[in-house]
């Protein structure tokens, strides 16, 4: 049989405290063209970023007013697959619509 002290020193041992910290987010914008039609962009907004039709039509018509809407916030890796979706997509239906992706300003003002 071992020796119980043995295993109560390994169990009562300092640990480490880990702090995680939250992955830095990535904005997805859609900008305006003369050539996407609004049609489009409504159906990018449904299919690769999973908006309600009524919510894609008012960020499709926010891009239209203002020359860019807000596709969704991101963990990067997620934000740039979106982002080449919409890229491979819009090539495929011969429109010239730019997607971008930009850091979420951090909290803290930093």
């Amino acid at each position: 049989m071992a020796d119980p002290s043995i295993r109560e020193d390994i169990l009562t041992g300092e640990r480490q405290a880990t702090r995680l910290q939250r992955p830095r987010m990535w904005r997805v914008l859609l900008h305006n063209d003369d050539y996407t039609t609004q049609e489009f962009v409504v159906f990018v907004l449904e299919t690769i970023f999973h908006k309600a039709h009524g919510e894609a039509y008012r960020i499709m018509m926010q891009v239209h007013r203002s020359g860019l809407g807000l596709a969704g916030i991101y963990t990067h890796d997620v934000a740039d697959t979106k982002l080449r979706a919409v890229k491979s997509l819009a090539e495929e239906h011969e429109f010239p619509l730019l997607v971008t992706m930009e850091p979420e300003p951090e909290e803290g003002g930093s």
